[in-house]
């Protein structure tokens, strides 16, 4: 009898309507689940979740940005813009890595959201050490994405918070930002100096170099590598005497490669001596910043000591470095031994594309080299032809389109997919 009765019970319950939690319930607790299940309603949970960014329990307000940044549309954009003036950290920082996973998806999986921790009163994070992430050229956003986050990093609730929108920013290139990047690398904590510097990089607004060479010298040696390295990417040149002391005067291995490679990048002839001193050093990393440095000078006195340091080098990122400066030298041969053979094929290799690429699209910004690319974009391995598809839409003008839009023909789909993506990016650069 007591089965049968457990058994009409069970049935009953199983029958009975499942309501959803109320939004407006004065239970908190069920406030938070309602939180949670808008989410599966897509789009049009969004007006009742931007309400509830306004509720008093903090773990509701908490459960609704979740909730906004896993439906992901745009309109979805407006009430995380509202969370980032919420005062808690974590719904900051949970609002910034929505934003910026609309436009870059699957950022949330490994920005500082993917790491957040509570533990009590405090909240835990980490930021991950890789920072190279950027949108392409042609991602337009939202400028009161921008402004918000901008805002943000002068204000936000705590230093994560605020570092983590300088690292939004950067990855946004949030050009309308920078005087709130440069507020923010006057700050005293270290991480979010370092955030607004790198933000500063990949926005490469060059009016901004001569407000951050101070920095050069500073005390955190990752804030100071980080200033040292933007000095040369935003062509600094009212850095160089500081660069050539800080090289002069430092024992940091790290340090000392970092001046060396920003001097580099700023061809001065003043630094010629110090450039060839250092292309016979025991360290290969400063061989290969001495290198680069020289290729940029073109002095054609300095070709021979290229062409027999390129010949006698056994360390590759070194003689990526001394190829790249023999091209620039104009060597634009693609045979076998070629240097500019030679960059084409480290496309291939997993750990030194990431120093090939960049070097061939500084050295594609010369149409006649562009032009010794495309036969390699035409035939080339699957991972050529990608390296150098990228290389063209960075660096490729108006007569490089076509041999792109071939390129979305390829037979290898994967090719074809970052080809189109490369031709988007260049005419966005050229229109």
């Amino acid at each position: 009898m007591k089965r049968i009765c457990g058994g009409l019970l069970a049935a009953v319950l199983l029958a009975a309507p499942v309501f959803p939690q109320d939004p407006a319930s004065g239970d908190a607790r069920q406030r938070r689940r309602a939180a949670r299940d808008l989410a599966r309603q897509g789009p049009e949970a969004i007006p009742r979740l931007a309400a509830m960014l306004k509720d008093p329990d903090l773990e509701v307000r908490i459960e609704a940005v979740k909730s906004l940044v896993e439906i992901d549309t745009p309109r979805s954009l407006d009430p995380l813009i509202e969370a980032l003036q919420d005062n808690d950290p974590e719904i900051q920082i949970r609002a910034t890595d929505g934003l910026v996973n609309f436009y870059l998806p699957g950022y949330v999986r490994t920005g500082l959201t993917a790491s957040l921790r509570r533990t009590g009163s405090r909240l835990m994070s980490r930021f991950t050490d890789t920072n190279d992430q950027v949108i392409d050229p042609y991602v337009e956003v939202r400028p009161e994405v921008i402004q918000a986050l901008g805002k943000l990093v002068r204000g936000g609730s705590s230093m994560e918070s605020r570092a983590n929108a300088a690292r939004a920013i950067g990855i946004l290139r949030g050009q309308a930002a920078v005087p709130d990047l440069l507020e923010g690398v006057r700050s005293k904590d270290s991480q979010l100096m370092y955030e607004c510097l790198i933000a500063l990089q990949k926005i490469r607004d060059q009016s901004a170099g001569p407000k951050v060479g101070f920095l050069v010298r500073d005390l955190d040696k990752k804030v100071q590598i980080a200033a040292i390295e933007t000095a040369g990417l935003l062509y600094n040149r009212e850095a160089l005497p500081d660069l050539r002391e800080v090289l002069r005067s430092t024992r940091d291995r790290d340090v000392r490669r970092a001046a060396l490679t920003a001097l580099a990048m700023l061809p001065d002839p003043e630094n010629a001596p110090l450039l060839r001193q250092y292309l016979s050093d025991r360290d290969a990393g400063l061989r290969g910043a001495a290198a680069e440095g020289l290729g940029r000078l073109k002095d054609r006195s300095d070709l021979p000591a290229l062409e027999k340091a390129f010949e006698d080098e056994r360390d590759a990122s070194a003689r990526l470095s001394l190829a790249f400066a023999l091209v620039l030298h104009g060597q634009l041969s693609t045979s076998e031994l070629a240097p500019l053979r030679y960059l084409i094929d480290n496309l291939n290799s997993a750990r030194r594309s990431g120093q090939a690429q960049p070097l061939l699209i500084e050295l594609a910004r010369d149409a006649q080299v562009r032009q010794a690319l495309h036969p390699a974009v035409r035939t080339g391995t699957k991972d050529e032809k990608i390296g150098l598809a990228w290389v063209l839409a960075r660096s490729g003008g108006p007569e490089d389109v076509e041999v792109l839009e071939a390129l979305t023909r390829d037979a290898d789909l994967t090719v074809a997919s970052e080809a189109l993506r490369a031709v988007r990016t260049l005419k966005a650069r050229i229109e």
